[in-house]
């Protein structure tokens, strides 16, 4: 079975690793995706490696190219197979391998545009005998409702006592130019060391204590994905962030990436993405 996402975006951007797939001139959304080139794109499993480790030598015969500028496929085009199957495997930056999962996924991924808007289309295979379209399902065992099932990270995936449920999707981040090293490594860059499922997670009274991301700041209580020009230190660590002032003035010069995320259960059945940044 396969999965399917197609995106209208109001402006031309670079997508990462995928920036060289040519489009086809058109007045309207295509009526048919045949007629549109197709390009395959190997997407890979990256376990807990991120942007500290991508600079770190432990990231062996590649760290010195990735502190010049290098881009990440100079190094690994043809690899990414054997990188994926070697980190979901946990033999390397994945402390809690889960059986069965990919390691790698074939992205087909075709683009096309008109005079106002890109159209993407993205397909991939899943290991189900359905599409992965179910999330938070609510069960009612006699006496009270109780979520049921969850992502196969989940404890009680793990032990068997529930099933797999947890919805298939898609992001992409789309870069103007605007954002230094994104055209070369991509994501990388949005994932670091103290993010949630990464090593070194700070608390969530870390979190909140903080004065930028916490209770009198943005109020969160965990990391996600944020870029290193957003930190005023080297090393990009989670809690040295610059001041909403100075993060302001980075949004109005355009220095940031569109995130926009395709959930197949959260908002496909609306026909919608998420569009954050």
């Amino acid at each position: 079975m396969k999965n399917s996402f197609s995106l209208a975006s109001g402006v031309a951007l670079l997508i990462g690793a995928t920036a060289a797939i040519s489009g086809s001139p058109l007045a309207a959304p295509p009526n048919d995706w045949s007629k549109i080139p197709t390009k395959t794109v190997k997407l890979f499993y990256p376990g807990q490696g991120g942007y500290q480790w991508l600079r770190s030598p432990a990231h062996k015969r590649a760290y010195k190219k990735v502190l010049a500028g290098d881009s990440c496929v100079s190094c690994h085009e043809g690899e990414e197979e054997d990188i994926g199957n070697l980190l979901v495997a946990g033999k390397k930056l994945e402390p809690s391998p889960i059986k069965g999962k990919n390691g790698v996924i074939d992205l087909k991924v075709q683009a096309a545009y008109d005079s106002e808007n890109l159209y993407f289309r993205f397909q991939w295979p899943t290991n189900m005998n359905r599409p992965g379209d179910m999330h938070n399902y609510l069960h009612y065992d006699g006496e009270k409702w109780a979520f049921y099932g969850g992502p196969r990270s989940s404890k009680t995936v793990r032990d068997g006592s529930q099933p797999p449920l947890y919805e298939d999707r898609l992001a992409i981040m789309l870069d103007d130019g605007s954002v230094s090293g994104f055209k070369a490594q991509g994501c990388w860059l949005a994932c670091h060391t103290g993010m949630r499922d990464m090593p070194d997670l700070p608390t969530k009274a870390q979190v909140q204590a903080h004065p930028e991301l916490g209770k009198g700041g943005l109020k969160k209580s965990d990391i996600r994905k944020f870029l290193p020009l957003s930190r005023i230190d080297d090393n990009a660590s989670w809690d040295k962030v610059k001041s909403a002032k100075e993060i302001a003035e980075l949004k109005a010069l355009g220095k940031f990436v569109d995130l926009m995320q395709w959930r197949a259960a959260r908002s496909n059945p609306v026909g919608m993405a998420d569009d954050g940044y």
